[in-house]
């Protein structure tokens, strides 16, 4: 079954490690034919494939360095190395940490062979898109993203602890992709750097519609719904693999 020509599919919806049958981070973002993939963790590689065989995307961003969102471009560029040789390589946007991850995993092919590396913090066009960042609050660098094409925005945190800065990221989208890591009250720790669904629908406030994700393993997502909508009057959907949103 083909995809809308505007669409949002789920790749992996994990935080930390991929439940059996899951994955982590991943979502394959379609414009008009032009596919941008937003992270691509453990086990999201398999996912992508199902569409795309040979990998055969637009553009990669990746808001950080942790393997839950990057580990798979590593196989990726395995995919393009033996199977698109001749291929240009792959935009790649990301914080300078995910290279070095990258490196460490596989120097052979260096992922600057396969990929067209940018610094995500000074992205502003991917294609179609105008690209607006922000730092927020995690373990390592991690870059919120918003991606804006005629008649569409998207936004993204990776990961994130609460952040004035959610709402401004969020504001006016289409759809607004949100941690979402544990349930139930707040912890009173600080810093922190993952959030609540409540929190991840607090600062999606002003968006159209909120994707839950990054669930931490074996939690019950149904939880995690009704605890967003006390907070979000918008609709508000729970990530599963293989899920496409028309946008």
């Amino acid at each position: 079954m083909s995809r809308p020509a505007r669409s949002l599919t789920v790749l992996g919806s994990c935080g930390a490690w991929p439940e059996p049958g899951r994955a982590c981070a991943g979502f394959l973002l379609d414009y008009d034919g032009f596919k941008v993939v937003l992270d691509l963790g453990y086990a999201a590689l398999p996912q992508l494939l199902r569409h795309h065989p040979t990998g055969d995307i637009d553009a990669i961003i990746v808001t950080h360095q942790h393997p839950d969102h990057c580990v798979d471009v590593s196989a990726l560029a395995r995919v393009r190395y033996y199977e698109a040789r001749e291929a240009p390589p792959i935009p790649l946007h990301c914080p300078p940490g995910v290279v070095d991850v990258l490196r460490a995993l596989e120097p052979n092919p260096d992922p600057a062979t396969v990929f067209d590396i940018h610094d995500l913090a000074t992205t502003t066009q991917v294609g179609p898109f105008t690209v607006e960042t922000v730092l927020l609050p995690h373990y390592v660098t991690n870059l919120g993203v918003r991606l804006t094409a005629p008649g569409l925005s998207v936004a993204y945190t990776g990961d994130s602890g609460p952040s004035e800065d959610l709402a401004k990221l969020a504001q006016g989208t289409d759809l607004f992709i949100s941690d979402a890591t544990l349930q139930g009250p707040s912890p009173q720790t600080t810093p922190r750097y993952v959030m609540t669904a409540t929190e991840a629908a607090r600062g999606a406030c002003e968006a159209n519609r909120l994707l839950l994700t990054h669930f931490w393993p074996g939690s019950d997502r149904a939880i995690s719904l009704a605890e967003a909508r006390q907070e979000f009057d918008g609709k508000v959907i729970a990530a599963e693999e293989g899920l496409t949103i028309p946008l």
